[in-house]
């Protein structure tokens, strides 16, 4: 396992459309292992491929309840709304209000190349949207609905 770098808000690559994974192998998974430990080493609840510049439809999250991967996410079901602060790891230091479903199932493959659906509320359904836009080449800060407030160094 080795931490990579994660790419910053003005880095191109971020707002590039990420290519379906279609090899499971050793090599896919020593990639969700970096992933997963370069995402806890940073603190944070979920990363996407693009954000340590590989563009694949790959992410992972953790909200606290175990490890999830997601490799060709497909969103099946939006339900409800729930509005608030949201950050990213390749947005620093940055926070804004963000709309997004209360709800969200999606379907994805496992490491093994193997379907599975995975339902969210609240905090996960907000990861799972979240991460998802990063596979399309967007970023939070696109659908900030106010202000968006910068931290200072010290925060």
């Amino acid at each position: 396992m080795a931490t990579r770098t994660i790419r910053i808000e003005s880095d191109p690559i971020l707002r590039k459309v990420s290519k379906e994974v279609t090899k499971f192998d050793e090599s896919l998974w020593a990639l969700l292992e970096d992933m997963a430990q370069t995402m806890y080493e940073a603190d944070g609840v979920g990363l996407a491929a693009p954000q340590i510049g590989l563009l694949k439809r790959i992410f992972v999250i953790d909200i606290g309840e175990g490890l999830v991967e997601f490799i060709n996410p497909q969103v099946v079901l939006e339900d409800g709304e729930q509005f608030g602060e949201e950050g990213c790891l390749s947005v620093p230091k940055k926070y804004g209000p963000v709309r997004r479903p209360n709800r969200v199932r999606m379907r994805a493959q496992n490491r093994m190349g193997e379907w599975f659906e995975i339902e969210g509320e609240e905090l996960m359904a907000r990861a799972m949207l979240h991460e998802n836009d990063h596979l399309d080449g967007k970023l939070f800060v696109d659908f900030v609905e106010g202000e968006l407030v910068q931290l200072s160094d010290e925060e």
